[in-house]
């Protein structure tokens, strides 16, 4: 499933790139996924009445933190099919495994 989802966010990051003419380097994976991360926590701050709601309905809201979160996943998956990471088998060691006894 992770697999199928990288290779889905690499084709349409592939597509914007070229008709917006960026340049993917190594730092751009990275970064981008920051400037997402910013933000997610920008409309956190106004989910959560830490920031201005700047006019934005409760649905608004709630439709902009689940955007902003997909947009935080699909850059984490850029980044991890940039850098030849298995994230399948990296959650499988850090978040599934379960000792023996345990």
């Amino acid at each position: 499933m992770l697999k199928d989802l990288m290779t889905q966010f690499e084709a349409a990051s592939a597509t914007y790139a070229a008709d917006h003419n960026l340049a993917r380097d190594d730092d751009w994976f990275v970064l981008k996924l920051q400037e997402e991360m910013g933000e997610l926590i920008q409309i956190w701050n106004r989910v959560t009445g830490r920031g201005r709601r700047k006019g934005m309905t409760e649905r608004e809201m709630a439709t902009a933190l689940a955007d902003e979160t997909a947009d935080v996943l699909g850059h984490v998956l850029l980044f991890a099919h940039r850098n030849g990471l298995d994230l399948a088998a990296a959650v499988e060691r850090k978040w599934l495994f379960r000792p023996h006894g345990e």
